[in-house]
């Protein structure tokens, strides 16, 4: 039976967890609050948690940030990418989150 669960447990989607959706969501909306960011989407697998940032309509996100579930005893991964590449890994959130406050800054004139 233990069996059983196990497997419904790795067939369930993995979601970030409320304090970590509150962290996500308070370093968007500030951007969003500067105007640099339009919208977002969340996604999940049984494998990895996704949150998109997307700077208009467009089809493709500019940042997505990942949580892949972890293996035995380790801690969940959080990776930051963007179009191109992986700008961050960590198993703490607010790393992730920090690599916001070093991009450069929308300044209006």
């Amino acid at each position: 039976m233990s069996q059983i669960l196990t497997q419904r447990r790795k067939d369930r989607p993995f979601y970030f967890s409320k304090s970590e959706f509150t962290a996500i969501i308070a370093a968007y909306s500030m951007r969003v609050a500067a105007a640099e960011w339009r919208d977002y989407a969340l996604d999940h697998t049984p494998k990895v948690a996704f949150f998109s940032i997307f700077k208009s309509s467009q089809e493709t996100p500019i940042f997505v940030i990942e949580k892949h579930r972890p293996q035995g005893k380790e801690d969940a991964l959080f990776i930051l990418r963007d179009r191109k590449r992986v700008l961050a890994r960590s198993s703490k959130l607010d790393r992730i989150l920090e690599h916001f406050d070093r991009l450069p800054k929308l300044v209006k004139g």
